[in-house]
């Protein structure tokens, strides 16, 4: 694990990959490079990050309909795609087309059908409505401008219109500190900053579940009447 994060940190010091296209205008926060997705898939992954866990957590079952944002290539994708089986759709958004096509030939070595990816914008995923769970797997960062949460506030109220009116949205991350995998301390998302920013775009806090050891798992529902 002392690798991983010794790995996390070179990566995040380098330099960033070259702009997307205009109408993918990416924000200033860097975005993880798809020739390092290696250092964020270790072969222990499973067992730190506990996906069943998770995917508990925001009642994911047999034939639901469900989203994940900043899908990279596609490690927890194709855990949704298994819990959700054949009667179930996984839509794996990302804004950068080679973390798309690396989910494409993922999902196909898998021999998975139920998996849709979708390319989205750093403002609006493109999600089709009626979603029974959305989740967002240490990805948060990434989507969020450090002096300017406009843009994920923005992210997350086009989530919230996705959601069936009992949907949920899952926000999973890296405990705040030092220790385990993961970023370094000063790189971790702030799990207050992101319950203001779900709050401003209309979203109902539900609850927050501790993943041991490592993970937390932010819970938000759509508030009454919207």
């Amino acid at each position: 694990m002392k690798k991983f994060l010794a790995a996390v940190a070179i990566v995040l010091s380098l330099p960033v990959p070259p702009a997307l296209p205009a109408q993918q205008a990416k924000p200033s926060r860097r975005l993880f490079a798809p020739r390092d997705l290696g250092l964020i898939e270790p072969p222990d992954r499973d067992q730190w990050q506990r996906p069943e866990q998770i995917m508990d957590s925001l009642s994911i079952a047999d034939g639901s309909v469900v989203a994940e944002l900043g899908a990279a290539g596609g490690w927890f994708t194709l855990w949704l795609a298994r819990r959700v089986g054949p009667n179930g759709i996984v839509y794996a958004e990302d804004i950068q087309p080679q973390m798309l096509e690396e989910i494409r030939q993922r999902v196909q070595r898998e021999n998975l059908h139920n998996v849709e990816p979708i390319l989205g914008t750093p403002s609006d995923p493109r999600l089709p409505s009626g979603l029974d769970a959305v989740l967002i797997s240490d990805a948060f960062r990434e989507m969020d401008e450090p002096t300017d949460r406009t843009l994920v506030v923005t992210l997350l109220k086009n989530v919230a219109r996705a959601l069936k009116p009992n949907g949920v949205l899952g926000i999973a991350d890296f405990k705040p500190g030092d220790g385990g995998p993961g970023p370094a301390a000063d790189q971790r998302v702030d799990p207050e900053r992101v319950m203001a920013a779900a709050r401003e775009a209309g979203l109902r806090f539900v609850q927050r579940e501790d993943v041991p050891p490592f993970i937390f798992v932010l819970k938000f529902a759509k508030a009454s009447g919207r």
